[in-house]
């Protein structure tokens, strides 16, 4: 019988979103997984919804809005039976049928291997890649996707080594996510992810892109679509405080500023993009 993995879909006031996301889960060809819904206080009767179209399913349910780490943190400790491994994955997302098979073979085969990622598109432009794997610099506090708004290729078609597993969709052998000590609550909603990955890479782990595993993310490929102030606030907090917990003490004096900086070239040059979509879209 094959391993046992639990699959975690955080939802706030995302009905629909997680309804697709379930309707997708159910046709996954994966013999001994268990899909359970996290329900971070919503108020637009996602529950209800979940529980009438989806009545198997199991939803744990909060009554305010944990966030993304205390959300996932406390589904995961709240679930009575713990799989073998364990898959967090966004409620506003689709999933190719067998996404789950080549992510656990990846964490079978090596030990060493302590968290497998997808390739991610987008799905409004389904052969677009969103991650293909996920770069660090620590110096300069840029954090990005590979291949992001590129088109599928050979390029993006091997497994290799990253820096990071975005949270999007993140598999993980169960006893390893406990003993890295779950995700760090004391992110604001960003950066979360990426400071697990590197957590597990302090620890001689590996982090590892799967491009077998193919997923598709609701949001918007175009980059002046994507863009909010509020959104670059909280990006920039958490990249300000993943830099400060894992630079070294001498790196410090310069990764901070240097991060700043950065941060503040990405929020003209978005800035600077959102107003050139605004003006195209009213052509």
């Amino acid at each position: 019988m094959a391993k046992s993995v639990n699959i975690f879909v955080l939802n706030w006031n995302g009905r629909d979103l997680t309804l697709d996301c379930l309707a997708s889960l159910e046709k996954i060809t994966y013999s001994n997984a268990n899909v359970i819904v996290i329900d971070n206080g919503s108020t637009d009767d996602s529950v209800v919804s979940i529980k009438e179209k989806y009545p198997k399913t199991d939803i744990i349910e909060f009554p305010t809005n944990l966030r993304f780490a205390g959300g996932n943190n406390a589904g995961f400790q709240s679930t009575a039976n713990k799989a073998n491994y364990t898959i967090f994955l966004n409620n506003d997302t689709i999933v190719d049928s067998n996404f789950v098979e080549p992510l656990i073979n990846e964490l079978e085969i090596k030990s060493n291997t302590k968290q497998t990622a997808p390739k991610i598109y987008y799905a409004d432009k389904p052969e677009t890649i969103w991650f293909a794997g996920g770069k660090v610099n620590l110096w300069t506090g840029f954090i990005r996707h590979i291949g992001i708004r590129k088109k599928d290729s050979h390029d993006y078609s091997k497994n290799r080594e990253i820096d990071y597993a975005t949270g999007c969709c993140v598999c993980m052998r169960t006893e390893n996510f406990e003993s890295i000590g779950m995700f760090d609550e004391s992110f604001p909603m960003y950066a979360e992810d990426v400071d697990l990955s590197l957590r597990f890479k302090k620890r001689g782990g590996d982090i590892v892109f799967i491009p077998e595993s193919k997923v598709w993310h609701k949001v918007s490929a175009s980059m002046g679509g994507q863009f909010s102030i509020s959104k670059w606030k909280r990006k920039h907090k958490g990249k300000m405080k993943l830099v400060a917990k894992h630079s070294e003490p001498y790196q410090i004096p310069f990764s901070l500023p240097l991060a700043m900086m950065v941060s503040i070239i990405e929020f003209i040059y978005s800035v600077l993009i959102k107003f050139q979509f605004m003006i195209m879209s009213k052509k």
